[in-house]
């Protein structure tokens, strides 16, 4: 019998590989139809890369000689920003595709750092307390499940790391994409795989031919908080537009932000109160 507690989706563990092999072949033919979102780093964001990746200034202005781990983010953008601001660098990704833009990426600009496949609930190539910080952009939508997630990112960051996400609002998820007589509905069940895009519908706030799951705000801040990390920030980027057509990004974003973005600290004392515990 299924433990609803462990597994509140009810989902197997076949069923779970399932949903990841889909998500991975979903971004290896992204790269290949060279969708928006795998497009690499541009020398534009380049030339201030801190500043391209933290406007609001959540790093504190200085992050060289960092140990950072890009969680989920291959594409050939999130490892070369990093590197060049003068941080150490281990890109994670599931998609070899987007691995092989890094490789690419890296090799032209001549940014050395450390290129891994795996999945983000599955840390188990990195050490305890091993990185400094944990930037990982949207991409929680993709698994069922967030509690091994943030439990394997709360291992590998040191006492006092950053923990610096961006995730898909729950309504992002649950809403229609277009108006129905004249509203976005809510049409799917929180923690449930929100509706994919039709054969030959395109939208800017969802993955062609990806699973993406509608984690409620318990099971994102909820979580992080849990796994043992204090929230210092919140910001939803605003990507409203007053004069855009009903169904567009822009417009929906006028009733619904679509992203959370979260800065989070590792408490300072994790460590010695999980070995209190086990001892």
């Amino acid at each position: 019998m299924t433990d609803l507690n462990q597994n509140p989706l009810g989902i197997n563990p076949p069923e779970r590989g399932a949903i990841e092999n889909r998500n991975r072949q979903a971004y290896d033919r992204m790269v290949q139809s060279k969708h928006f979102l795998t497009q690499p780093v541009s020398a534009e964001e380049l030339a201030n890369p801190l500043a391209t990746l933290d406007a609001k200034g959540w790093l504190g202005g200085n992050i060289r000689n960092w140990n950072v781990l890009c969680l989920a983010a291959g594409g050939g953008r999130q490892g070369p920003l990093y590197r060049a601001a003068g941080a150490q660098v281990t890109v994670l990704d599931i998609s070899p595709a987007m691995l092989e833009l890094d490789r690419q990426v890296s090799a032209h600009l001549g940014l050395n750092y450390q290129i891994v496949q795996g999945d983000m609930a599955n840390l188990s190539m990195f050490a305890n307390e091993e990185f400094d910080l944990v930037a990982h952009p949207v991409s929680t939508c993709y698994v069922p499940n967030l509690e091994p997630v943030l439990a394997e990112v709360a291992r590998v960051l040191r006492p006092g790391g950053l923990y610096v996400s961006q995730h898909k609002q729950p309504m992002n998820l649950q809403a229609s994409l277009e108006l129905v007589h004249g509203k976005y509905i809510v049409e799917t069940p929180v923690g449930q795989p929100a509706r994919s895009l039709a054969i030959g519908q395109s939208s800017l706030l969802r993955e062609p031919e990806t699973i993406e799951f509608a984690h409620s705000l318990d099971a994102i801040l909820g979580g992080i908080c849990r796994a043992g990390m204090s929230i210092e920030a919140v910001s939803e980027p605003d990507h409203a537009q007053l004069d855009a057509q009903p169904g567009t990004m822009g417009h929906r974003s006028r009733f619904i932000r679509p992203y959370l973005r979260i800065k989070a600290r590792k408490h300072p004392n994790t460590a010695n109160t999980r070995k209190i515990l086990l001892g």
